[in-house]
């Protein structure tokens, strides 16, 4: 069993490497230890690199920032940690006999290091309540297989209760191995907003997540303030063999370029999710039925709707109005699945740009853009415009200057059209990734996904 340890930060310079070094005897035994920053305007990131195996830099947010540490540990098995929790000396040994019963996922009981007598009792109702229900939190140390971490689709987009979402998908498919080791976690919350206060307010947010309320508004009473939200419409077709990434078939032949175009799906709603800017919608065409794409909402809960006929405008035209008549006030970011660049970090960016403007663009190398970003719906903008050449950008740029729109373009990309931008984008991966057509992403305007 190769175990990681992910742990993500935020401006935690002044304790992170104590709780750092306390994990040396864990990598000494072959742990790995993967540090996610946020953003840190501290030292945190340098002193990060001097105790763990890697420091990666992800856009702020727990889920986005667990997401991309397991997206990048190299180990079968997954222990998430928050930077203010310890863990037992023998943590990788309980985790391995935990997994030898036949657990697939689990957690370590908790204890509270803070000075208000009450912590203990919290403490305890808190493993009491995890190993009645199933459920975990963050602070529980919750660890899981990565095939089964994959399987649910990782984190939720969501800037608050991620830990419990995540639970309840896990749940579903098998209970928790419910450690009564403990895991040592920071009492901090309550000594300084008040022991009687923390506790009302944890349980009134359960309760509100439990009745279903949006997770944004649970942090906003939390009293986190969340990068930007925007929601995202992603453009995809089937991996049909004939029919997907037409133009890589002289180079990979039918089935190969269907591969690829699962590939590119599966990476574009892998990158979606850990931006966690907000909901995500998935067009898909020729339609919503292809047994992929149900296969995509049932495990990752993505609505799935069909593209509609006509051309690459037309169909964002249709996203955006679908949109925002359903919320008005809420921005939209458009992509295809085939730009191999774009990252979460794109994605957050984007979505903080349109807090300024009515558009946010990322302009394609070949004249097209990669992303569409809409504060509000401007049905104009996709109006009459060349499709799949290079004057895609040029032509947006007049729409949005008539319509007397402010826009912004960030820095450009590149995606995959022809043989050559595959072999360009393969040529950026590790060589044990080549074996066959993988995970890529085209150009949402000149391919429409």
């Amino acid at each position: 069993m190769r175990l990681a340890i992910v742990v993500p930060v935020l401006n935690e310079a002044a304790t992170l490497a104590g709780r750092l070094r306390a994990l040396a005897p864990l990598r000494a035994r072959g742990v790995e230890v993967l540090v996610v920053d946020g953003g840190s305007t501290d030292a945190t990131a340098d002193m990060a690199h001097h105790h763990a195996d890697r420091v990666l830099h992800a856009p702020r947010g727990r889920a986005s920032q667990l997401n991309a540490g397991a997206a990048a540990a190299r180990a079968d098995v997954l222990l998430f940690l928050h930077a203010d929790t310890r863990l037992p000396a023998d943590a990788d040994h309980l985790v391995r006999q935990a997994l030898t019963a036949g657990y697939r996922w689990g957690r370590f009981d908790v204890r509270i290091d803070g000075g208000h007598v009450l912590l203990p009792m919290v403490a305890g109702l808190m493993n009491f309540r995890s190993r009645s229900t199933g459920m975990a939190t963050g602070d529980q140390a919750m660890f899981v297989q990565r095939r089964l971490f994959e399987l649910v689709g990782g984190f939720a987009p969501m800037p608050l209760m991620e830990d419990l979402d995540l639970s309840q998908r896990l749940k579903a498919i098998e209970a928790p191995a419910c450690i009564r080791a403990r895991v040592v976690t920071s009492g901090r919350r309550w000594d300084q907003h008040g022991f009687w206060r923390t506790v009302l307010l944890m349980w009134r947010l359960r309760a509100a997540h439990a009745l279903g309320t949006d997770a944004h508004l649970l942090a906003l009473r939390y009293g986190y303030r969340p990068r930007a939200p925007a929601a995202l419409a992603i453009l995809a077709k089937a991996p049909v063999p004939g029919l997907a990434k037409t133009r890589l078939m002289p180079l990979l032949g039918a089935a190969g370029a269907a591969r690829a175009q699962r590939g590119f799906a599966l990476q574009t709603l892998a990158t979606a999710r850990a931006a966690s800017t907000g909901s995500v919608t998935l067009w898909c065409a020729p339609d919503a039925s292809h047994r992929f794409f149900r296969t995509l909402q049932q495990r990752h809960g993505v609505t799935i709707l069909t593209q509609p006929a006509g051309d690459l405008g037309h169909r964002m035209a249709i996203a955006a109005s679908h949109h925002f008549s359903r919320a008005p006030h809420a921005p939209l970011l458009i992509i295809g699945t085939d730009c191999p660049v774009l990252t979460p970090a794109h994605l957050q960016q984007a979505a903080d740009t349109l807090q300024t403007c009515d558009v946010v663009l990322i302009p394609a190398e070949d004249g097209g853009y990669v992303l569409i970003g809409l504060r509000r719906l401007l049905p104009g903008v996709f109006n009459e415009v060349e499709w799949s050449t290079p004057q895609v950008l040029r032509q947006t740029r007049e729409r949005l200057k008539a319509a007397g729109a402010s826009w912004r373009e960030l820095p450009p990309l590149w995606d995959v059209d022809e043989p050559a931008d595959w072999l360009r984008w393969q040529s950026l991966q590790p060589s044990g990734n080549r074996r066959q057509a993988g995970p890529s992403r085209q150009g949402l305007a000149q391919s429409g996904g």
